[in-house]
C-alpha cells in the first residue's frame, strides 16, 4: 500500500433516538461494540492506526473498554470534540454537537496523510474497507477524493425513518448529494430532503452514504474555507443547525474544487439508530459469527 491509512472513527454523537451512548453498546458475543468490527475489518484491509472523535468525558470509558481490547494491534489517538464552535474570534457555545464537519475539523492535529471517516455506530461491512484502502493504493493528487456508495435498500431499519445522503452519480463520480429521510411504506421507499423539497421515489439502484469518507489531508482546508456560511445560518437556527460533512461535499463537487469517486459496496449495513435495532444488530453479527467471518471473542489472541 503507497497510503500510510488512517481510520478516524467519529463518536462524539449524542444517540438521541437511540436513548442513550449507542457507541459503547454491547453488541457482540463477547460485548464488542459494533466499532469494534470496522476496526478489525480495517486491520485487515491495511489501516495503521486509529483515531476516535469523541467527548473529552468519555475518554476514560474508552480507554478501558475498546482501546484495551486492541491495545498492541493498531496506534489508538483521540481528538476532542468540544460545544464551543470557534470562527476567527467569535466562539459558540452550546450543549448540543456542532456536527460532523466540525467533528472532523478536531483530528486535524492527529491525521497527516490520507485517512476514511466512519460512524462508530455504523456497520459497514468487510468490503467497505477493502475497497476503501484500494482507492488509496494509488497515487491522488489532494483534490482527489472519495466516497462508499451503499445500495439505499441495504441501509434501512424497519423501525422508523433514517438519514441518508442520497448520491447523484455520473461515470463513477459524484454529481450531486442531497441529505435525505429515508422510510419503508408499504412496498415501497421514500425519500424526503432536510432541507426541504419534495418527497421522491427510492430505486432499487439508489446509492447513499453513509459516512464512509475517503479524504485526503485537503478536506480540512476546505472545511475551514466554508465555515463563514455555517456560521451566518447560527442567528436563525442556533440550537439545532449542524456544521454537516456532507454539506462541505456538495459544496466542495459543485465549485468543481476536488472529485469525489463514488465506489459501490455490495455490503449491507448494519446500524443502531432505534433501540429496536439492538436485537437486529445482535443477530446479524452473530450469523457472521457462526460463518466464521468473525471470532467469537474478536480480539482473542
Amino acid at each position: 500500500m503507497k497510503s500510510d491509512l488512517t481510520l478516524v472513527v467519529m463518536a462524539a454523537g449524542m444517540g438521541s433516538r437511540f436513548g442513550g451512548l449507542k457507541q459503547i453498546e454491547p453488541i457482540g458475543p463477547s460485548g464488542e461494540f459494533i466499532t469494534d468490527y470496522s476496526i478489525y475489518d480495517a486491520i485487515l484491509a491495511g489501516f495503521q492506526r486509529v483515531v476516535f472523535i469523541i467527548k473529552k468525558e468519555h475518554l476514560e470509558i474508552f480507554q478501558n473498554t475498546i482501546e484495551k481490547r486492541i491495545g498492541g494491534k493498531v496506534p489508538v489517538s483521540y481528538a476532542f470534540q468540544e460545544n464551543t464552535f470557534t470562527y476567527g474570534d467569535q466562539v459558540f457555545t452550546r450543549e448540543k454537537p456542532w456536527g460532523t464537519a466540525h467533528a472532523i475539523l478536531a483530528a486535524k492535529p492527529l491525521v497527516t496523510g490520507n485517512f476514511v471517516v466512519i460512524n462508530s455506530d455504523d456497520f459497514y461491512g468487510r468490503d467497505a474497507f477493502f475497497c476503501a484502502a484500494k482507492f488509496f493504493e494509488e497515487d491522488r493528487s489532494p483534490e482527489e477524493m472519495g466516497l462508499i456508495g451503499y445500495v439505499a435498500f441495504n441501509t434501512l431499519t424497519e423501525y422508523g425513518a433514517v438519514k441518508r445522503g442520497v448520491l447523484e452519480v455520473e461515470n463513477g463520480y459524484l454529481k450531486g448529494l442531497v441529505e435525505s429521510k429515508l422510510e419503508r411504506v408499504g412496498d415501497k421507499v421514500w425519500g424526503e430532503p432536510l432541507q426541504g423539497g419534495d418527497k421522491f421515489l427510492v430505486h432499487e439502484d439508489t446509492l447513499v452514504s453513509m459516512n464512509m469518507l475517503l479524504f485526503t489531508p485537503k478536506i480540512f482546508d476546505f472545511i475551514e474555507m466554508f465555515q463563514s456560511d455555517f456560521v451566518s445560518s447560527l442567528s436563525e437556527h442556533f440550537d439545532t443547525c449542524e456544521y454537516l460533512i456532507p454539506d462541505v461535499i456538495d459544496i466542495v463537487n459543485r465549485k468543481k474544487l476536488a472529485t469525489f469517486q463514488v465506489l459501490k459496496t455490495s455490503a449491507k449495513w448494519e446500524g443502531v439508530t432505534y433501540p429496536e435495532d439492538k436485537e437486529q444488530v445482535r443477530n446479524a453479527i452473530l450469523a457472521r459469527v457462526e460463518k466464521g467471518e468473525y471470532k467469537e471473542n474478536l480480539w482473542e489472541k
